[in-house]
C-alpha cells in the first residue's frame, strides 16, 4: 500500500485519528509520518517508559514471571483503536482512552508488580475545612490500618514503615 501523502513510498505507519464520532485511518511512510510530528517506531523505544518496558521484556522483570507487560494474549486488541498488547509493551504508549478499558486487568497486574498495589495509596488533597477532613479519628485510624496491611501484602516495606510510625501517633 502506497502512502497516502507522499504516493510514492510503501506505508509503513497506520495513524487512526479520532475526533468526535469519527474515525479516520492514514497510511504513511515513515518520512511523511515524521513529518506529521508522529513518532515511529525508533522513537519511541528511545522515550523513558519505552525503554523501561524494553527492558522488562527481555527479562529483567518481576522474579521467574520475566516479562512486567504480559506477553500472552497479545494479539487482544482494543476494540475502538485496534492497538494491542504488544504494541503497548514496544512502545509504553496506549492507543487511545478505550485501551485502558480494554487492556484493564494486564494494566492492573502491571501496576501491582511495579507498585505493590493496583490502587493509590498515596496522599491526596482535602481542601481545608473540608468536611470529613480529621474530624472521625477512629475512621482514619482504621484507614491507615487498612493500607499498612495492603502495603505489608504488597511488600512495600518502606511505605508500611512511615504507615506504622503514623499509627502509633494516632494511637
Amino acid at each position: 500500500m502506497l502512502c497516502d501523502n507522499c504516493k510514492e513510498r510503501d506505508a509503513i505507519i497506520n495513524l487512526t485519528q479520532v475526533e468526535h464520532d469519527s474515525k479516520v485511518t492514514l497510511h504513511l511512510c515513515e518520512q511523511c509520518a515524521q513529518q506529521k510530528g508522529v513518532e515511529t517506531g525508533g522513537a519511541v523505544l528511545k522515550t523513558p517508559l519505552g525503554g523501561f518496558l524494553t527492558a522488562l521484556g527481555k527479562g529483567g522483570g518481576a522474579g521467574a514471571g520475566g516479562a512486567l507487560v504480559p506477553a500472552p494474549n497479545d494479539g487482544q486488541r482494543c476494540p475502538s483503536c485496534g492497538s494491542t498488547l504488544r504494541d503497548f509493551r514496544d512502545s509504553g504508549r496506549l492507543g487511545c482512552d478505550h485501551c485502558y478499558v480494554a487492556f484493564d486487568a494486564h494494566l492492573r497486574d502491571l501496576l501491582r508488580r511495579l507498585h505493590g498495589s493496583s490502587q493509590h495509596v498515596g496522599k491526596h488533597y482535602e481542601m481545608p475545612g473540608a468536611v470529613g477532613s480529621d474530624s472521625d479519628p477512629r475512621s482514619h485510624l482504621l484507614d491507615l490500618k487498612a493500607q499498612l496491611r495492603r502495603a505489608v501484602e504488597g511488600e512495600n516495606f518502606e511505605l508500611a514503615a512511615e504507615l506504622r510510625d503514623r499509627i502509633r501517633v494516632l494511637e
